[in-house]
């Protein structure tokens, strides 16, 4: 029991970064909170968190540890639901990760209508532009980009992107249009964060990998500027297509080179346990592929 309530202390002040923000949600003593991790750091020989007067971080050992303990605990929670007959009904904390800019575009206004249709699901999302290792981070469902790798994990299939290379047509106007990826070299070249974007574009021709070696005017760790640059006139850039759908259907950018780009790339949403996955994971992903299917940037 005591450890139960260790791994309980444990999960919550990770998820709140704060001890006195655990003890509130779990209804205890700040002290208490403290008395517990304490306990589970002793027991297992190795510090979880490391302390600041202004943050609470986890460490290397309190990583690990937190994908474990999510899943233990919601294996407890799903067996009170079913002890309960409340395993067909949507219930509990949904951890979800997709990239930043899908997540905050297309993903947020799925989640709010989910939180509305289902009071009784609270949502975590985290929104990374790298690959999430869902296991290890504790997340429930995850949007992925891209061919899957890992194949423990069961995946929807919700769509396809593909790479564009973008620019504004009042740039394209002043500088011309590159027919080529070598044409690109004397353009101003855009590079926004993101793990598609580097100094040397792939493309393809006649199914044979074409390279474009690049040097760049202006390198970016935000996408979304990168895009807004470009719309705003000023150089060449490449995103994922439903990064700048809604620039290209009203005009503010026009694709070039989309012949020579490389092929689509699935778009799936993935999680872990298949038929048994709790319901508000089986809920969500249903609810939530049938609208990314319907909508207009996959």
């Amino acid at each position: 029991m005591n450890q139960f309530r260790e791994l309980s202390a444990f999960v919550a002040v990770a998820e709140e970064e704060a001890f006195n923000a655990a003890a509130r949600r779990l209804k205890v003593s700040p002290s208490g909170v403290t008395r517990l991790v304490n306990a589970m750091e002793e027991r297992i020989g190795a510090r979880l968190f490391t302390r600041t007067t202004r943050q609470v971080s986890l460490t290397d050992a309190g990583r690990r540890l937190y994908g474990e303990a999510g899943r233990i605990l919601e294996q407890v929670e799903q067996a009170e639901a079913l002890a309960a007959g409340a395993h067909q009904m949507p219930s509990g904390t949904l951890r979800i990760t997709a990239p930043v800019l899908f997540g905050q575009r297309y993903l947020m206004p799925i989640v709010r209508d989910f939180l509305d249709a289902y009071p009784n699901v609270s949502v975590l999302a985290g929104f990374h532009d790298r690959v999430v290792h869902i296991l290890d981070e504790g997340f429930d469902v995850a949007l992925r980009i891209g061919q899957l790798e890992d194949t423990s994990l069961y995946a929807t299939r919700v769509g396809t992107a593909r790479r564009v290379v973008v620019a504004a047509p009042s740039y394209l106007e002043a500088h011309g249009i590159p027919a080529k990826p070598e044409d690109l070299a004397p353009h101003q070249i855009i590079i926004p964060g993101g793990i598609f974007n580097r100094e040397e574009w792939a493309f393809k021709a006649r199914g044979k990998p074409v390279v474009a070696r690049l040097k760049p005017r202006l390198t970016l760790t935000s996408l979304t500027a990168g895009i807004d640059t470009a719309i705003a006139g000023w150089g060449i850039t490449r995103a994922l297509s439903y990064q700048v759908a809604d620039a290209l259907a009203d005009g503010r950018l026009v694709e070039v080179l989309g012949a020579w780009e490389t092929e689509e790339m699935p778009v799936s949403l993935v999680y872990p346990e298949g038929r048994q996955a709790a319901a508000k994971i089986r809920v969500f992903v249903e609810f939530a592929a049938g609208r990314l299917r319907a909508g207009p940037g996959l």
